[in-house]
């Protein structure tokens, strides 16, 4: 599906097709060209009107790619992800949004689930003053909305490391193994998304580029100071994590030396007491205590506990148990 906005004398209208002059250089018009799941018309649409390059078209069309900035003669490319909220069930997951940013038009490639994208679309049907400022504006806002989907996200994995923490401390789960390395699976798809795009936007801020102005450059040093943040959390998420595991496997050694101990004490302890009913089980005369026949095994049967809290008086003065 395509949707095209071009702002023009004071107003923003929804359009069904482009007109080949508001590519012109000589132009005053503002447009944004929205590609929600493109398919190959839709897709000749970047080739055949705009003449954009055929890697970056390649690039747009494709499966998801890492994070990041080309600039090409006449706009810029940039690719940015975006918060997968259906996927999150599942883990940890993102959408990449492609970017075509020249001097008058904005393009935005992606796969028509991105929440940003929906939001200014609605904006620019109510509003005309969002492409008014012209497209690297446009570009800043849906970068900026992208950054507070991942704040929600973020805070739901802390939780998540927060109950972990307590969980291995008071030892309520045994196995939380599976558990752990699924969070550290999420973080490490968290960090390898937000560091490429910390750089990509920092590039923004620093106005590397023709298309971005200084006071658009000020506004995207604000989002560059979100992905820092969000890069901090998630190289300390995943100390955290790994404190977890450490500690989950020492607290579980540490349980498996106690059971150790307490079948090893159990064996020491039967092992005299089975010598000793062997002996009076065989089948030779042996040595009677007093009291006849019927006194024998409450005689073998004491010997027996004397042994055993013997040895454990023995053990406990040891410190052994």
């Amino acid at each position: 599906m395509i949707s095209i906005y071009v702002h023009r004398n004071g107003e923003t209208t929804s359009v069904p097709h482009i007109d080949p002059a508001w590519l012109e250089p000589s132009t005053d018009v503002t447009l944004w060209v929205d590609l929600a799941a493109p398919g190959p018309n839709e897709g000749r649409l970047l080739s055949d009107v705009f003449r954009f390059h055929p890697l970056s078209v390649e690039d747009a069309l494709s499966a998801i790619h890492h994070p990041k900035i080309e600039p090409y003669p006449g706009y810029l490319y940039v690719i940015l992800h975006g918060i997968d909220f259906e996927g999150r069930r599942k883990g940890f997951a993102t959408r990449d949004i492609d970017f075509f940013l020249g001097r008058n038009y904005l393009v935005t490639v992606h796969d028509g689930r991105s929440r940003s994208i929906a939001r200014w679309r609605e904006v620019c049907d109510r509003h005309e003053h969002v492409l008014a400022e012209g497209p690297a504006a446009l570009l800043h806002r849906i970068v900026d909305t992208m950054v507070e989907n991942y704040r929600p996200e973020v805070d739901a994995l802390e939780d998540q490391i927060d109950e972990l923490e307590e969980t291995a401390i008071l030892g309520r789960r045994p196995n939380l193994i599976r558990q752990i390395l699924v969070l550290k699976r999420d973080l490490a798809s968290l960090r390898r998304v937000v560091l490429p795009q910390r750089d990509a936007v920092g590039r923004l801020a620093r106005r590397e580029f023709p298309q971005i102005n200084d006071e658009i450059a000020y506004r995207f040093r604000d989002v560059y100071d979100h992905f820092v943040r969000l890069s901090d959390e998630a190289i300390l998420f995943q100390d955290r994590v790994t404190s977890i595991l450490e500690a989950h496997l020492s607290a579980v050694s540490n349980r498996l030396n106690v059971i150790v101990k307490v079948l090893t004490v159990i064996s020491t302890i039967f092992l005299p007491l089975t010598v000793l009913t062997g002996m009076w089980g065989m089948n030779i005369p042996l040595p009677t205590f007093p009291g006849g026949e019927g006194a024998q095994f409450w005689w073998v049967a004491a010997v027996m506990a004397a042994i055993a809290v013997g040895m454990l008086a023995v053990f406990r003065w040891n410190r052994w148990i």
